[in-house]
């Protein structure tokens, strides 16, 4: 079954509402974001979050260690020692990342954990849920056949990257915008997976790319030498763009939007990322009415909707429902698309 991460997210959701606590394996490429929507659940329904990287622990890390009974009856018996951080109260999430990373002896360890939720003299607690994570082979990753017995006890989940829901995350998350508008312009670069680099671009990366682009640092290494260039040339084209916080107080008249489909990504983009209320989203589309075509007014509504929607402003977009009967249409029309998707 084939999702995208807002999928994914809707799907895992359901698990949690319906108490469904089934083993689930999520498969994906590296970066696309498999742990962060885990985490991400947990934080939304209130749960506990364990993160356990079966790839970087040996068997007894996880079953524990045999220390011997000091009963005073020399009874000649050992008792194991689980590891604490495996939960013992509560409810939550315990996530088991990089299990087919993992070497077989462990891997048999984690399974023991997933289908009889006990390992030694360890026992989850009966409000956990256990999910895990690990990546394809068509991914180039270095990892191990999972054991049948071990596969056929999980629902199986394979996530996609999807720009669509990585703009609502990096939105919501204030990612710089000038990273956002690059995707929006080349968003097949969103994810491309090259083994021959140590780095390359995948949602991931683009986050930490963000954060050096943001102090002013070169984002090659975190999304490569190719993706870095044609983001650093993106960059150079914000020069050309009129000033957007002058158009979002309302100021725009006589300022004119270039030609060049590029520098109008951005400066779509931008604006709708930049936006803190109904006042100055109102005052943008004003301006793209007059300076832009129908097509860049869509992409700035689609954005801006994604992005008050990511940030709990729910009611700047109510505001903006009788402020013109165009703009109403076109942002019911999105979320009508977004709420069927």
């Amino acid at each position: 079954m084939s999702l995208t991460p807002h999928e994914l997210e809707t799907y895992l959701s359901a698990l949690v509402r319906g108490e469904l606590k089934i083993a689930t394996m999520i498969w994906g490429p590296p970066g696309v974001g498999k742990s962060s929507v885990v985490s991400q659940i947990a934080a939304a329904h209130g749960l506990g979050f364990v993160d356990v990287r079966l790839s970087q622990l040996a068997p007894t890390d996880l079953r524990g260690l045999p220390v011997p009974e000091a009963d005073g009856k020399g009874s000649g018996l050992s008792r194991w020692y689980p590891p604490e951080f495996l939960p013992r109260e509560g409810r939550g999430i315990l996530f088991l990342d990089e299990v087919n990373m993992a070497p077989p002896t462990m891997q048999g360890m984690a399974q023991q954990l997933i289908l009889d939720r006990k390992v030694g003299s360890y026992e989850l607690p009966d409000g956990w849920f256990v999910w895990a994570a690990g990546n394809r082979k068509e991914d180039r990753a270095s990892v191990f056949d999972m054991p049948a017995p071990l596969a056929n006890r999980f629902l199986h989940l394979t996530v996609r990257s999807d720009f669509d829901s990585w703009r609502s995350y990096a939105l919501g998350r204030g990612l710089h915008e000038h990273i956002i508008a690059f995707l929006t312009f080349r968003p097949e670069l969103l994810h491309r997976l090259d083994p021959a680099q140590p780095a390359w671009p995948s949602p991931r990366a683009w986050e930490m790319a963000s954060q050096l682009h943001r102090a002013g640092l070169d984002t090659s290494p975190a999304i490569g030498e190719a993706a870095g260039a044609e983001f650093s040339a993106f960059v150079r084209l914000f020069e050309q763009l009129p000033d957007l916080g002058e158009v979002l107080r309302g100021g725009g008249t006589g300022l004119k939007l270039p030609d060049e489909p590029s520098v109008r990504y951005a400066a779509v983009v931008g604006l709708a990322a930049r936006a803190q209320n109904a006042d100055e989203a109102y005052h943008a589309f004003q301006w793209l009415g007059e300076t832009a075509g129908p097509e860049w007014l869509q992409l700035y509504v689609a954005t801006l909707v994604s992005k008050f929607q990511a940030i709990g402003q729910l009611g700047e977009l109510v505001g903006l429902l009788g402020r013109d009967p165009k703009l109403a249409e076109l942002v019911q029309g999105t979320l009508a698309m977004s709420e069927g998707g």
